[in-house]
């Protein structure tokens, strides 16, 4: 039976490629001369550090242009937690990068594909969700529901089988 695997993973090289981008710019450039910003990455987490409110908005928005330049989805990174005060009046500012689909996205994905009727199976396997099905054509249904829909982290379509 033809069946292929939905997951959600963040390339981590392509990441530390994306940040090193943004430390050159940082450095370059004239608004951020004489400033303490730094950006860093340890393991899931991602920490800015910025002078004030401006210079960190700016730091966000240079986040966004650099992963979307080296194909990594803006949307794997999780803005939610407030930015904190740091040492010297900075601020300091943590970012998640989301990997993997939780069990609430894979309640709610399930649903999505049965809504439609589409005759296949959706098993939940830990972080990732296994379609089966039939028929291939069925299958490439699900993927095209599923691109269509909007979801709060990207997820890749892998292990195609017939």
């Amino acid at each position: 039976m033809p069946s292929f695997d939905i997951v959600s993973k963040t390339e981590m090289a392509e990441v530390d490629n994306a940040l090193a981008g943004i430390v050159r710019e940082v450095a370059t450039r004239f608004d951020f001369k004489g400033s303490k910003c730094t950006i860093e990455r340890k393991e899931q987490l991602i920490t800015i550090i910025a002078d004030d409110d401006l210079k960190l908005k700016q730091m966000h928005e240079l986040v966004k242009v650099y992963f979307t330049r080296r194909n990594v989805d803006p949307k794997s990174l999780d803005f939610t937690k407030a930015p904190e005060k740091a040492s010297g009046n900075t601020l300091r500012h943590e970012i998640a990068i989301k990997e993997g689909i939780d069990k609430d996205l894979a309640k709610n994905l399930v649903k999505l594909i049965k809504d439609s009727k589409i005759k296949v199976q959706a098993a939940i396997q830990g972080d990732e969700l296994r379609i089966t099905g039939k028929k291939r054509d069925e299958l490439q249904e699900v993927i095209a529901l599923l691109r269509k829909d909007e979801h709060d982290r990207p997820l890749q379509f892998v292990n195609f089988r017939d």
